[in-house]
């Protein structure tokens, strides 16, 4: 428990697939209802959970990788729906700062601030990001190889995916319709992506002052299509994606 240690977390089992691949020295410990799988990437020791989905997985398995494995920082990998024009399927979406969009407690609070906190906005560790950031770009970069074989590309329309970093809100709904996408740019015009767990990660790993990153392959538009050959895409796509950044990550940086 002394050594440095990483939290990888996931919701869903395709997006974890890759890492759990190539972990070295696997062992499986269960806590609760959920196994974490302990071993080395690249040299660095790390404990890969599947969270589930949701703010309160979310939530119970980041407290369980602080308090129960030791780990002194966190990688959130996953999909999440574009908000933002400039998103597209296929882009990656790096947090710099995260809000639940879904959180209300007026009149006692003021709309998304989590109470007796006084903010409503949670941001990732600033030079994790940085580093997350500088490999998603050069994993992107003009002339880097396909990380997605051709016809997985085609199927998608994935030409030039691009890196992109900011707000991601996250709630406890599937936001799968047009008019519920709408109503979110209009009230979080700064937001560029949705999902359901990330918020819930960045608060804890505040309360534990823990060093967190998130990044989010774009699976949809959030919008009347986000269902459509959602399980293909997490698997062709967002599992080798999870797998190239860190192993881009923490070759880069060793």
């Amino acid at each position: 428990m002394n050594a440095p240690r990483t939290g990888i977390v996931s919701a869903i089992a395709q997006e974890q697939k890759g890492l759990i691949d190539a972990l070295l020295d696997a062992r499986c410990v269960r806590r609760g209802q959920r196994d974490y799988t302990l071993g080395t990437l690249w040299g660095r020791e790390v404990v890969l959970v599947l969270c589930g989905i949701g703010k309160v997985a979310a939530a119970a398995t980041t407290t369980s990788l602080i308090v129960e494995f030791g780990c002194d920082a966190l990688l959130f990998t996953g999909v999440a729906g574009g908000l933002d024009g400039r998103v597209r399927v296929g882009d990656l979406v790096i947090a710099e700062t995260l809000l639940q969009h879904d959180l209300d407690a007026r009149p006692l609070y003021p709309q998304y601030e989590v109470p007796d906190t006084g903010r409503s906005r949670f941001d990732s560790d600033a030079a994790l990001t940085a580093r997350l950031h500088l490999a998603a770009e050069a994993l992107f970069a003009t002339g880097a190889p396909s990380l997605i074989e051709s016809a997985t590309r085609e199927a998608f329309g994935l030409h030039a995916p691009r890196v992109h970093r900011g707000l991601i809100v996250s709630g406890d709904r599937f936001i799968s319709t047009e008019a519920e996408s709408d109503r979110l740019r209009q009230a979080l015009p700064e937001a560029l992506a949705v999902e359901m767990e990330g918020a819930a990660v960045a608060q804890v790993c505040h309360d534990y002052d823990v060093a967190f990153a998130v990044a989010r392959t774009i699976s949809d538009r959030a919008d009347d299509t986000a269902h459509l050959d959602f399980g293909r895409f997490i698997e062709a796509v967002a599992s080798p994606y999870s797998l190239a950044l860190l192993a881009a990550l923490w070759r880069v940086h060793e």
